[in-house]
């Protein structure tokens, strides 16, 4: 990065969002630094660009907040599904921006105006912008329909999972406070590793979104409860609206969990101001309300000159995903969560009902079994819906 401005106001400028001698001294630094592109920290209006544009020429290229994290989003787009989301939202950004892709041809617009001859005829600038209009609605319907059908296998994916009941949480936070490097130490934890035969694990970098699409793995607690752990997209401050939109399929996930894992940054200098971001956008998706375990994550980076008094908040679980410590204490958190959502049963379990056994060794966490003549007895935790299903056996065996 060549250099900073800041510019203290009540209120952006409607035309230029800085002030007119701030513009005039970005432009003397443009100049003597030779720097070719500008990025604002805000979301531009299409006339603010346009305006800025013009005072610091054509040579440079003017990005806004939206625009850099577009650009960052599809470097990163792997699946099907990311792909069409970013170019979703691509679009959306671009078409209210049309306009100034067509300046040069508008000033040929036909009519008085514009040194023309007849009432009404429009320049090779105005139809070209239409056409291109047409062609980019045209284009974010197509996406629209194809990301519907990704929802819908989406939902069938959750379907399946609320028919196995099976616990599941899903990590959210801040861009890079680690949440994809927390669901590979759990996974290698328990031995699952994709070296040896595993799935393949999350893809980690020390950058802003290199996760985008959801990674889902089995983790077994530490009293045989399985739980399911999905790793979703990070967060921003002033994330952009349209990409809140374009990513609503993959952020339905949230929507779908029992519990929230809230991953923070412990070492980020402005790791409050990072939690409360996230608490923001999470209650503008109606899911502030869900149970939610709060882990800062990289205590391993702390130094004594870093202050911590967040880490010791009621509830907080202080973590470091490189180094593992802490895992364990996560680990007891997260099955005291999965297990109050089961209830306890006492059963015997006839032999010619082993779907039954099978579920209880699938779903539930099992304190203690023993075979016996007519079938097995197990006293274990079970999701509500299979303890219906073993009442009968808990009544007439237990």
């Amino acid at each position: 990065m060549a250099g900073r401005l800041r510019q203290r106001l009540s209120e952006p400028n409607p035309y230029t969002y800085i002030g007119k001698g701030k513009l005039e001294e970005l432009c003397s630094e443009l100049a003597s630094d030779g720097v070719g592109t500008v990025i604002f920290d805000d979301e531009l209006s299409p006339a603010q660009m346009r305006n800025i544009g013009k005072v610091l020429g054509e040579g440079t290229k003017v990005l806004d907040r939206t625009a850099l994290i577009l650009d960052i989003f599809a470097q990163h787009a792997q699946s099907r599904e990311g792909q069409i989301q970013v170019e979703m939202a691509q679009y959306s950004y671009l078409l209210p921006r049309l306009t100034g892709l067509w300046t040069h041809l508008i000033r040929q617009a036909g009519g008085h105006a514009a040194g023309g001859y007849g009432v009404g005829l429009r320049g090779p600038g105005e139809t070209q912008l239409e056409t291109d209009r047409r062609r980019v609605r045209r284009r974010l319907e197509a996406l629209r329909r194809q990301l519907e059908e990704v929802r819908r296998s989406r939902e069938e994916v959750y379907r399946r999972r609320r028919r196995a009941e099976l616990a599941t949480a899903v990590l959210v936070g801040y861009t890079n406070a680690g949440k994809s490097s927390l669901l590979n130490a759990l996974c290698r934890r328990q031995g699952v590793d994709a070296e040896e035969g595993g799935p393949p694990l999350a893809y980690v970098a020390d950058q802003l979104f290199a996760t985008l699409d959801p990674t889902t793995r089995r983790i077994l607690l530490p009293s045989g409860t399985p739980i399911l752990i999905t790793d979703t997209v990070g967060f921003i401050k002033k994330l952009p609206l349209n990409l809140v939109a374009a990513f609503r399929a993959t952020l339905e996930g949230i929507g779908q969990a029992d519990l929230l894992l809230h991953v923070a940054d412990a070492a980020h200098p402005m790791a409050q101001a990072q939690v409360d971001a996230v608490r923001r956008m999470l209650s503008e998706l109606d899911v502030a309300d869900k149970p939610m375990l709060l882990i800062w994550n990289k205590i391993d980076a702390l130094g004594e000159g870093i202050a911590a008094e967040h880490l010791a908040g009621e509830g907080a679980i202080p973590i470091s995903a490189r180094t593992g410590a802490g895992l364990d204490g996560l680990l007891e958190a997260l099955d005291r969560a999965a297990l109050s959502r089961l209830v306890a049963v006492e059963v015997e379990i006839p032999y010619s009902r082993p779907e039954l056994q099978s579920r209880v060794f699938r779903q539930g966490a099992v304190d203690w079994f023993e075979h016996g003549e007519k079938g097995t007895r197990i006293r274990a935790h079970v999701p509500a819906a299979l303890a219906a299903a073993l009442s009968a056996f808990a009544s007439e065996h237990g």
